[in-house]
């Protein structure tokens, strides 16, 4: 039996490019260069059909650690709430008000990207306080 030692998170989008070059400022992950024999993703896409053009974009970790972002388009727009969404993890290994303050400040860096701040979600017996956002096309996603 095989054993999977790697995932890709797939995200399903109106703009591929758009919503990848965000998860990449997010997370600090980098785009791929373009296929060779293109100087850039641009001049890449004008070679393609009308139809195909933008249609997906990648993005990865530069470590290698985390998994690779793929972007595909898809012709319905998001309609309910993700079943699945990333947790951001910039808290870890702080508590109470240093970690709020690290929280705020990772909320406002995001928000000036294009994400919107839903609303904080305050701690509980089980959970650490986190804060629930949307990215430039409405995927959630926690801050915690």
């Amino acid at each position: 039996m095989a054993i999977v030692r790697q995932v890709q998170v797939t995200f399903d989008c109106a703009e591929p490019e758009r919503v990848a070059r965000f998860w990449c400022e997010v997370l600090g992950y980098v785009a791929p260069p373009p296929p060779e024999g293109f100087g850039t993703w641009d001049e890449f896409n004008s070679s393609l059909p009308p139809e195909r053009r933008g249609a997906w974009f990648v993005c990865s970790d530069p470590t290698g650690v985390g998994p690779r972002l793929y972007f595909q388009r898809v012709p319905e727009g998001k309609v309910v709430k993700n079943r699945v969404h990333l947790d951001v993890r910039v808290g870890t290994g702080l508590v109470g008000d240093e970690r709020l303050a690290t929280l705020e400040a990772e909320c406002a860096r995001l928000v000036a990207l294009g994400a919107v701040r839903v609303r904080l979600l305050p701690a509980d017996d089980e959970n650490e306080s986190c804060i629930w956002m949307e990215d430039v096309e409405g995927n959630e996603f926690c801050l915690d």
